[in-house]
């Protein structure tokens, strides 16, 4: 990021105003940088050092936002959609001017862990097929799900479209049993992100899944005080992690 950047800039990008409000604004003598007032809103200022306020109010700025959310069912990981509701739909509107997007997508009646930046870079690092960033995933399956599924997995298997997938960690926390009607529980580790991979990886073993949740994408866990469709922040040790997580696997 620059130095210095024009401050009717800096003032957009966190949703003060457009600029021509912005303009209107500086005119009425509500702006003020370092405590003087601003008769130009489109002066340079560095947003790390200046302290910029509007009607009384600190401005703080920041270039880009790290958000997780715990994805519902029936909302489709996109920007806009013309038939459903997307997850941008589910945020604040103090976020509408970081124009974020989700990082990779969940289908839509997949719930849990879903990044959502305007990073762009770090958006794509995560998203690198030669990153193997690890997605861990819960699932309940029909009907038993055995120790042979789990080796199958251990070695990968070929999908619906001759895809050979890399090996997947495969960890069974309930057996299922059809007669009794219950579902096998698991949770199952991969390092790609292909088309609806888990369930097509189960049909590839004769099995059906039929509730899927993402509990965690690379070094970071889904926050289990997160209800479905709530969206929080990372914090500084969430985004040094995942940063770090990163710059270890270049």
């Amino acid at each position: 990021m620059k130095q210095t950047q024009r401050l009717d800039k800096i003032l957009a990008h966190v949703g003060i105003g457009t600029r021509s409000e912005l303009k209107r604004l500086a005119k009425e003598g509500a702006i003020f940088v370092n405590g003087v007032k601003v008769k130009d809103s489109g002066m340079q200022v560095n947003p790390d050092t200046d302290i910029i306020k509007v009607n009384g109010e600190t401005v703080l700025y920041r270039e880009f936002v790290y958000l997780m959310m715990n994805k519902p069912q029936g909302v489709v990981s996109a920007t806009e959609d013309n038939r459903d509701r997307t997850v941008v739909d589910l945020l604040d509107a103090a976020y509408a001017p970081f124009e974020v997007f989700p990082v990779g997508r969940l289908d839509k009646d997949t719930e849990g862990f879903l990044l959502l930046t305007n990073d762009g870079k770090l958006a794509h690092n995560l998203l690198s097929p030669r990153k193997h960033v690890p997605k861990t995933y819960f699932a309940k399956v029909e009907w038993e799900v055995s120790e042979k599924d789990r080796e199958a997995f251990s070695n990968g298997v070929t999908l619906d479209d001759g895809y050979e997938t890399l090996p997947g960690i495969l960890k069974i926390l309930k057996i299922g049993n059809e007669s009794e009607g219950v579902l096998s529980e698991i949770e199952l580790t991969i390092m790609e992100g292909k088309y609806h991979q888990v369930k097509r990886m189960f049909q590839a073993v004769g099995k059906k899944v039929v509730y899927l949740k993402r509990i965690s994408m690379g070094p970071l866990a889904l926050d289990p005080s997160l209800e479905l469709g709530q969206v929080r922040e990372l914090s500084a040790d969430e985004l040094l992690a995942l940063r770090n997580a990163h710059e270890s696997q270049n």
